[in-house]
């Protein structure tokens, strides 16, 4: 069942109609990993008016261990029913806002990071529009990568043979209020996509999390292991995160002007031209395990050169061709960020870099139509395009320097995402890998 709940009052008559007998209360901490604990109905009153109390101290990238009490506060417009739960006794769940103890919100909240950025959107008039295109992997559990598969794109059953798990998933998500557009078997074997119809970026952002959570509960309940690891298998194509992008004024599209050679609005071209500006400044936040620099490398269909184009998925961002009287589907889609990312800070770092080439107008450079993985060196520095970060340690080097993510993530996340990125990274260079043994010892 779809649950529609506006208000703390419909969220208590769902309850007590369907007789709900747990309320998981969802966030994420800064890496976007999905924190939640669970509260009985007799407990929902004072959830739902106070915020219910607890220790943030062992959160990443939330509270020292002498500041750690905080509250988590039920957003009720968020209230679903787990479609994936026994009906008899249904468990629901909400996304929740972290508050200090005073009740204000707490810094190192990524819904709060968002939120923020919305607000100064929405100050300018406008309000965001996001559609995110996840991609994953299913393999026949979490300790290696054997595939189900050895489908292809837009492969169909018998080659395909993940089509009835899409669909459970997409019946389940529906449940949870998630309209999908459609779904197919990705490119790599045993890689799967399913997209879902674009909506406000906050609503987008709970159902990107909403959506991860759907595909691994209901991969786990049919015996295999869903990932949205960027890069689990060596030389084939990794899992991207294709985000669409628009701004609208009212009912209006802000990007599209049909008197274009592009029909872009200059106010298009100002956002895209931010996005390519501060594309490597906003690299970590979207791609931000050391495994996504295994999957952003040419020969893949990942984006590494920071230009744009209409028809050529090689270029960092691609403006879909306009149809006529699609007026609302005009958007531009960066295709740098991955699955694995936490969606409410890179949503927060996308926009806003893109609301910073509006409010400084930046101008908009040629699309580039030629396969730029095809052009040498020497050809691209003539187009003045730049790569990507090659690895977590450049894209961070980058980060630390960008005023555009800091006024994106707030202080409190940009500082602790930035010293959890150097420990992972630490950790990671220190490793002596398998490669390593037998690339070295047979001949040292």
């Amino acid at each position: 069942m779809h649950c529609t709940c506006q208000t703390v009052e419909d969220v208590f008559k769902v309850v007590r109609d369907k007789e709900v007998s747990f309320i998981q209360i969802w966030f994420t901490d800064i890496l976007g990993v999905m924190k939640s604990f669970a509260i009985r109905p007799s407990e929902l009153e004072e959830a739902m008016t106070e915020g219910m109390g607890f220790d943030a101290s062992s959160i990443e990238g939330f509270a020292r261990i002498q500041e750690s009490d905080m509250i988590a506060k039920p957003d009720p417009t968020t209230f679903q029913i787990l479609p994936w739960r026994p009906d008899e006794r249904p468990v629901a769940r909400m996304f929740c806002d972290i508050l200090q103890p005073d009740g204000s919100p707490y810094p190192g909240d990524p819904r709060y990071a968002l939120k923020r950025v919305l607000a100064k959107a929405a100050e300018k008039g406008y309000t965001s529009y996001l559609g995110p295109e996840l991609e994953y992997f299913y393999f026949q559990d979490n300790t290696g990568t054997e595939i189900l598969d050895e489908g292809g794109y837009f492969d169909s059953p018998p080659l395909d043979m993940a089509n009835d798990l899409r669909r459970h998933t997409i019946f389940a998500m529906e449940k949870l209020g998630i309209r999908v557009e459609y779904s197919h078997h990705e490119v790599a074997a045993s890689q799967h996509e399913i997209d879902m119809r674009y909506d406000e970026a906050m609503a987008m952002a709970d159902k990107t999390m909403t959506m991860r959570a759907t595909v691994k509960s209901i991969a786990m309940i049919n015996g295999v292991y869903a990932t949205f690891m960027p890069k689990p298998i060596f030389g084939i194509n990794g899992s991207g995160m294709h985000t669409h992008q628009s701004l609208f004024k009212g009912k209006k599209n802000a990007f599209h002007d049909a008197k274009d050679q592009y029909n872009l609005s200059d106010i298009a071209k100002n956002y895209i031209a931010g996005l390519l500006k501060h594309a490597r400044e906003i690299t970590a936040i979207c791609s931000q395990w050391v495994n996504s620099y295994k999957r952003l490398v040419p020969g893949y269909e990942a984006p590494v050169y920071v230009a744009w184009s209409r028809r050529n998925r090689s270029a960092l961002v691609r403006v879909p061709m306009y149809k006529p009287g699609k007026e609302a589907a005009t958007r531009c889609e960066y295709r740098a960020p991955d699955p694995a990312c936490n969606p409410y800070l890179a949503f927060a770092a996308m926009i806003t870099a893109g609301l910073k080439g509006i409010e400084k107008n930046y101008k908009l450079a040629e699309p580039v139509e030629v396969d730029i993985y095809h052009l040498s060196p020497a050809e691209r520095s003539k187009l003045k395009i730049q790569e990507l970060p090659g690895s977590l340690y450049e894209a961070v080097l980058e980060v630390e320097k960008s005023e555009v993510v800091k006024e994106a993530l707030g202080d409190h996340i940009f500082n602790k995402f930035i010293e959890n990125k150097k420990i992972e990274w630490d950790a990671f260079r220190t490793h002596v890998s398998a490669y390593e043994i037998e690339k070295y010892l047979p001949i040292m």
